[in-house]
């Protein structure tokens, strides 16, 4: 498996997509290890002594005050681990483990969370060969840590609980055996430093930004085939418009739109004698929407790209200033903020996406398309209830855009008292592109039939080879047939990436 070596503080949206897309092994950069060994012989000497520190020799929680024993140091943090695996519901996608194991590994890598290295080496080793945590995807606040779900990792590291080996699900300890790798017993704080952070949350909103940011380049493609058939004007591409504004994401959206268009006989043809003097929005302003969104996802990622590379447990051994200190790193309200913030990009890329649908399959609109995209209306109802699906979703998604950080309830007898919902706001957004991405691919089905209306009229270069990719699954639309599979196959195209690949075109990226 190839491997690639992460520095804290210095990890990018490229590296993490790689652990998350292909599989890739992180390890920390050895550079690493001397601050996390100090931090961890600071918890030592803190363990021996007779001072409390929260979590090394008391009780958690609002169980803080109830001083523990030194012989029973190792009890307490086993208990800790077992008695929070309280998760519930589906389990995580593999891929969203192994991400949420990798932010782990960044956050102790700062060296303030007081583990032993061997603890970072199991974390390497169990990503390396390929045993992943069975962990239930509810249970977190985003408060105290996402503290079951990570509870749920950090059991399967003592043998406890399940984990796939190899994608085969099995008893923990059994999978650790199975790759040749022992089990820990946590020593002071090493339960704690585990199931306290944002490592589940971040990991789901990262995973949402990544596929919605796929979405929303293939929103990109899409939408200039939907502009040329219904026979758009790119007049409102002019670059200076977009100048005018400056708006990043505006300026690159509509740049992407021009060279997507260039050269399509069907614009060519109609930049004359046209009797429609402006678009509908959902035409006409597709970079200002579109690129707004983008913009907005781009904040929520500065957001998380700090978070990935942050220590989030608590305490915090600060080495240098010689202080074992509780604070609050663990609230995730930055990244509840985060992934409210891509859930709105996400919502509104849809909701212009829709228009565009029941622009091309409305015959008052379409410029002489013909009724629901089909040779034969009447006695076939082509495309009318793919439009009536994209409704569905589209109102799905502004749904679920509802803000989550802004919810809270008091946890752990009020100790908790304000959380920050930061889990179920990320965990959401999977569901959101899945939506998204059936959107789109109506819409390509759409467009496409749309286009083929317009011959002998062709497209420009790039967007025929988007119609070309499209063909090789799903023929054009004669006569009704069983829909459910084209839009699938159609939604799987966006999802994949396959529209943007085939249309070979430089457009915007997330860093």
């Amino acid at each position: 498996m190839t491997t690639i070596v992460l520095t804290p503080m210095s990890v990018g949206f490229s590296q993490l997509e790689q652990v998350y897309r292909d599989g890739i092994s992180p390890q920390l950069d050895p550079y690493c290890k001397p601050a996390v060994e100090l931090a961890a012989s600071r918890i030592a000497e803190a363990a021996a002594g007779g001072a409390a520190v929260y979590g090394v020799n008391t009780g958690f929680g609002k169980l803080a005050s109830v001083k523990v024993a030194p012989e029973d140091a190792a009890q307490l943090q086993r208990n800790l681990i077992l008695s929070h695996c309280c998760g519930v519901g589906e389990a995580m996608p593999e891929a969203h483990v192994r991400l949420m194991m990798t932010l782990k590994l960044l956050s102790f890598g700062r060296g303030a969370s007081g583990v032993r290295w061997a603890l970072v080496g199991l974390l390497e080793g169990m990503l390396r060969k390929g045993v992943t945590p069975e962990v239930p995807a509810q249970g977190s606040v985003g408060a105290s840590g996402d503290l079951a779900p990570l509870a749920h990792m950090t059991a399967a590291m003592m043998g406890e609980g399940k984990a796939r080996y190899q994608g085969v699900l099995m008893d923990a300890a059994e999978a650790l055996a199975k790759a040749g790798l022992e089990p820990v017993e946590l020593g002071p704080k090493e339960g704690l430093a585990c199931i306290n952070g944002t490592q589940f949350s971040t990991a789901y909103a990262l995973a949402g930004l990544f596929e919605g940011w796929r979405a929303a380049q293939s929103a990109l493609v899409i939408s200039a085939l939907s502009t040329d058939a219904i026979m758009g004007s790119t007049a409102p591409l002019q670059p200076e418009i977009h100048a005018l504004r400056g708006h990043a994401g505006q300026i690159e959206a509509a740049a992407a739109m021009r060279t997507l268009l260039d050269g399509s006989e069907i614009r060519e043809s109609h930049r004359e004698g046209d009797t429609r003097v402006q678009d509908p929005y959902c035409i006409r302003c597709q970079p200002q929407v579109t690129g707004a969104a983008m913009d907005v996802m781009r904040q929520a990622a500065s957001t998380l790209i700090i978070e990935a590379n942050a220590a989030t447990d608590n305490p915090l051994v600060l080495t240098e200033a010689g202080l074992i200190v509780s604070g609050g790193n663990f609230h995730a309200e930055p990244v509840g903020f985060a992934a409210d913030m891509i859930a709105l990009a996400l919502s509104e890329i849809g909701a212009i996406a829709q228009r565009r649908v029941a622009l091309m399959v409305d015959p008052t609109l379409s410029f002489d398309l013909p009724p629901f995209l089909t040779p034969n209306p009447g006695l076939n109802s082509g495309l009318m209830i793919a439009e009536v699906t994209t409704a569905a979703l589209m109102s799905e998604n502004k749904h679920l855009a509802n803000p989550t950080v802004t919810d809270s309830t008091p946890t752990s007898a009020n100790q908790e008292d304000h959380v920050s919902m930061a889990a179920h706001g990320a965990r959401r957004l999977m569901q959101m592109v899945r939506n998204l991405e059936h959107i789109l691919g109506v819409e390509l089905l759409c467009a496409a039939q749309g286009v083929e209306f317009r011959a002998p009229l062709e497209t420009s270069g790039p967007l025929a080879a988007v119609i070309k990719r499209l063909r090789r699954d799903i023929a054009s639309l004669t006569d009704d047939r069983y829909m459910a599979n084209d839009l699938a196959q159609a939604a799987a195209l966006v999802g994949t990436g396959a529209v943007t690949r085939a249309a070979a075109t430089e457009l915007p990226t997330l860093g």
